[in-house]
């Protein structure tokens, strides 16, 4: 109980940590180029700007667009307790506070620190997407649309959560088009495509591996382990070595990248001899679960 609870923590640090990284990105590169994020932090920004620049309102150095940003989320992690899952719900809140105080008390800087907005927007979304994808490999999220794609793609057959994240982000940098021309929704789009390939980079939940484990154990042990905490399916098999012509087994299954990782600490417990193979990018077709 107590490796459980330090995992926990770990992961919560981690993903903390992944906000920081994000909303450093955003204050100190993308606000300064007057640039906007994707999802509802981009809403939450194109709201900030009508009433900061417009209408006159919250003109203190603080950036509302985090808080904007939590009040909408606070609805949507209602959604995220009752039908995605508790443990995401408290992950999810965690990131959503931290993000806020972060996006709230980084300080912007007066002068932007890249005078060239085509700079500003790559190296921000370096530095956000790296950001978020650390967090999501912690297994949290920074709530928003991630809430309701994962609620559509439970209630409805194949959805997934970036489709409705690309129209949504469409309608924002068309709206950025209308208001602050074509050149700023041009490089907000730029940002959008670095940040959204470092995520991938950085999280591994979505990379499918073929993993082969040689083991001169019983491998009913790793079975069980891949089955009940992956729910995922295994073969194995008996094989000989070829050079010592000795009995050993072969486990085969197909995992996530993220998921490589927990069997490698694993299989250090069962069979720290046992030997692994991975083969990352794999075709998948027919039954597989893209778990969330």
């Amino acid at each position: 109980m107590k490796q459980k609870q330090k995992d926990f923590l770990g992961k919560i640090t981690l993903a903390i940590a992944g906000m920081l990284i994000f909303s450093a990105g955003i204050n100190f590169f993308i606000v300064p180029a007057d640039l906007y994020n994707g999802g509802m932090l981009g809403i939450s920004q194109l709201i900030r700007t009508v009433l900061v620049k417009y209408l006159h309102l919250f003109s203190g150095s603080t950036d509302i667009a985090g808080i904007i940003n939590m009040i909408f989320n606070i609805p949507l992690c209602f959604i995220a307790w009752h039908y995605v899952s508790r443990s995401f719900f408290v992950r999810t809140l965690i990131c959503v506070i931290s993000q806020t105080i972060f996006l709230s008390f980084l300080s912007i800087p007066s002068t932007p620190l890249v005078n060239d907005t085509l700079t500003a927007s790559i190296i921000g979304g370096i530095v956000a997407g790296s950001g978020i994808g650390i967090a999501l490999r912690a297994g949290g999220s920074s709530g928003g649309l991630d809430i309701i794609g994962m609620y559509f793609t439970k209630r409805f057959k194949n959805f997934s959560v970036g489709r409705i994240s690309l129209c949504v982000n469409a309608v924002i940098y068309g709206i950025c088009a209308v208001l602050f021309g074509v050149q700023t929704a041009i490089y907000c789009i730029i940002y959008s495509a670095v940040s959204m390939l470092m995520t991938d980079r950085a999280h591994t939940q979505n990379i499918n591996t073929e993993v082969l484990i040689f083991t001169k154990n019983n491998p009913v042990k790793i079975m069980d382990y891949i089955v009940k905490d992956f729910n995922r399916d295994a073969t194995w098999w008996e094989a000989r070595g070829g050079y010592t012509e000795g009995k050993t087994y072969m486990v085969m299954a197909v995992l996530s990248k993220y998921e490589c990782a927990h069997l490698r600490r694993e299989l250090r417990q069962i069979d720290e001899h046992a030997f692994i193979v991975e083969k990352d990018g794999i075709g998948i077709g027919g039954r597989y679960e893209k778990h969330l």
